[in-house]
């Protein structure tokens, strides 16, 4: 995992004789406390690398805004359908759009847009689990934003750290599928408070699982009670016009 966003400092330290974690049972579960994070100097730390982060995504969005181009960030886990739909966006033509792709390795995802005739840029982060404001400022520096209305990020799959690392975009939208199952708003909150849009995709497969789809807005809306909500299949077209009619409006509303 990253070295830099915390979610390598371990919950919970190695056991050794002395047991000197602190632990309690809460909801059938336990609670660890992490030592390294109630270190000030670990705080300050990241603070000091989210500050820094957060000074390029500001300048990333002052780019994007020169240019006219809504910058949109893509978030789910692995196998939600992110790629796919970009493929699906590109087939319908309404808009010109770019896209910064993030994996940890290979171009496998960039190379099936740029079949689609999309400008990706692919950006393989190694260990990282997320990608950061300077990454996707250097990804921006080698799409012709001239040509383009809207920027799309694809970042790394993964429903923790994305939601904790501004890119410099100007909205978040989470994707979850219903394979996943009827879980991972509850389990990952914070990535769906981030989100101005939540996506659930698959939706021609809700027949095959047991999955309560409105049960699921619901909760979301707890969470974030005015977020925007769609589902969508690249089998239903329809459904994904519905998604492009939103990105126009909310560009309009930027220009």
């Amino acid at each position: 995992m990253c070295t830099d966003c915390g979610c390598s400092i371990r919950g919970m330290e190695e056991q050794d004789s002395s047991h000197n974690h602190n632990h309690e049972n809460k909801n059938n579960g336990f609670v660890f406390s992490n030592p390294h994070l109630n270190d000030p100097k670990t705080v300050e730390v990241i603070k000091k690398i989210l500050d820094k982060n957060d000074h390029e995504a500001m300048h990333n969005r002052n780019h994007l805004d020169s240019y006219g181009v809504l910058g949109i960030n893509l978030m789910s886990s692995p196998g939600a359908g992110k790629t796919a739909l970009l493929e699906t966006l590109a087939e319908l033509g309404r808009f010109k759009f770019g896209v910064i792709e993030g994996d940890l390795e290979t171009n496998r995802d960039a190379d099936r847009l740029k079949a689609k005739g999309i400008d990706a840029i692919q950006i393989q982060t190694g260990s990282a689990c997320h990608l950061d404001a300077m990454m996707v400022h250097n990804g921006l520096h080698k799409l012709d934003l001239n040509n383009l209305d809207i920027c799309f990020v694809e970042n790394v799959g993964n429903l923790v750290c994305p939601a904790s690392y501004d890119v410099g975009t100007h909205l978040n939208i989470v994707l979850v599928s219903i394979p996943e199952g009827e879980d991972k708003i509850a389990k990952y909150p914070v990535m769906f408070r981030k989100a101005d849009l939540i996506l659930f995709t698959k939706t021609d497969l809700l027949p095959y699982f047991k999955y309560d789809i409105q049960k699921e807005k619901e909760f979301a809306r707890t969470l974030k009670p005015n977020v925007d909500i769609l589902e969508i299949s690249t089998n239903d077209k329809a459904s994904i016009e519905k998604l492009v009619d939103w990105i126009i409006f909310k560009k309009k509303m930027r220009s």
